[in-house]
């Protein structure tokens, strides 16, 4: 003979949603925490970067200074003409890769299959 209980089909069912609904709140309040912690690291990496390119910059400014008075006292001029050799070679250099980046974004197609199956099956 079967055994028989005193629990209900409606109530294994709710039962059932409950633990459901109670595993999904577990689940969602993990991945919080996980997304937190995740979030801290990406956040203490993104000043290192920062302060990695600011030092960076200076060290660039530092080093055009340096080549500006290297340049005047090679050449024996005054200051001035060393610190302005140094800005036309940057000025020309800027505009040689202005001048690339302008040509190699004309080159640029965003999505151009999505754009292409789009246009496909809206015909």
């Amino acid at each position: 003979m079967a055994e028989t209980t005193d629990t209900s089909v409606g109530g294994l069912l709710k039962g059932a949603l409950d633990d459901v609904r109670e595993l999904f709140r577990e689940e969602l309040a993990l991945a919080r925490a996980e997304v937190r912690a995740e979030l801290s690291k990406v956040t203490a990496s993104a000043v290192r970067f920062g302060a990695g390119g600011v030092a960076l910059w200076f060290a660039a400014m530092f080093l055009f200074v340096t080549l500006a008075l290297g340049i005047s006292a090679l050449l024996q001029w005054p200051a001035w003409a060393g610190f302005g050799i140094v800005t036309l070679l940057l000025a020309l250099a800027g505009i040689v890769l202005v001048m690339a980046g302008r040509s190699s974004i004309r080159d640029v197609r965003p999505m151009p299959r999505t754009v292409h199956t789009v246009k496909e099956n809206f015909r």
